[in-house]
């Protein structure tokens, strides 16, 4: 048998510090460091490919507000319907926690289409082809935000990796499925990033598109078998709620992948 302490004891205070009566929190602090560096990175990709100026200072803003309300959204109807129907001034109190990740994903995805319709003009592919690159960094950042919260952690595990997570009173070394996935959206990250810069993969509408979802959610769809259950109704279910919200993605990232092989280059020409 392992030793307890072989394992990690995990009781980080997920509050930096207090401003009188504010706190500042890891979650917070890494959540909006990830998408400064996201944006960062998004926007030299854009200037790399001569893209107006404009486009670029509006994309933030589409993204960010899409991601929150999207990822809002989503934890209150694929995960909390039953609570929210019953207290909908508690939707907007999105600083008591709940965002899905599958929401945020929605979210973008329909703001790109709005944001293709009235700045670029171009297909929605064009634009979240170039998108996912940051964004499979800036999901890294946020399951570490999730570690620094001491939630949505995994089963019990014997492994000499397994954190302890004292902070929400746990005794039993549990799978620190944060790291998995933080480190599995790094993966991508490199992935997307290499074939961004170093192929023609960036002509082929819809290939980048396709990587990072096959990528990140077939991560996902795997790593919730050794996940906790985020909802108590997970638990009569064959597949939990992630893992069934995961499965449309990773199909549309192959479909998009195969058609994607199948059509030639499409090369925009940029206007100032």
């Amino acid at each position: 048998m392992i030793h307890l302490l072989s394992f990690v004891h995990w009781n980080v205070s997920p509050e930096i510090f207090n401003l009188g009566p504010l706190s500042v929190r890891w979650y917070g602090l890494l959540f909006a460091s990830g998408f400064l560096i996201g944006y960062y990175i998004g926007e030299k990709m854009f200037r790399s490919e001569g893209v107006p100026q404009k486009w670029i200072d509006s994309l933030f803003f589409y993204i960010i507000i899409a991601t929150i309300v999207g990822a809002r959204l989503g934890h209150v109807f694929f995960y909390g319907w039953d609570y929210y129907s019953q207290n909908p001034s508690e939707i907007i109190k999105i600083w008591h926690g709940g965002l899905a990740s599958h929401g945020g994903a929605i979210g973008i995805i329909i703001a790109m289409l709005i944001y293709s319709k009235v700045v670029t003009k171009r297909n929605v592919l064009w634009t979240i082809d170039r998108i996912v690159v940051p964004t499979a960094l800036v999901a890294a950042f946020i399951r570490t935000g999730n570690l620094m919260n001491s939630e949505i952690y995994g089963v019990e595990t014997n492994l000499p990796w397994g954190f302890i997570f004292e902070r929400n009173g746990e005794t039993v070394p549990k799978h620190p499925t944060q790291i998995y996935e933080a480190l599995a959206y790094l993966l991508s990250f490199a992935v997307l990033m290499f074939l961004y810069r170093k192929t023609r993969s960036k002509n082929k509408q819809g290939l980048l598109t396709g990587v990072f979802f096959i990528f990140i959610f077939t991560a996902r769809f795997f790593i919730e078998f050794i996940k906790e259950d985020q909802e108590t109704f997970e638990a009569t279910m064959a597949l939990n709620m992630g893992q069934w919200l995961s499965i449309p993605f990773v199909l549309l990232g192959i479909f998009l992948v195969l058609r994607a092989i199948k059509l030639p280059e499409k090369v925009y020409k940029n206007k100032a």
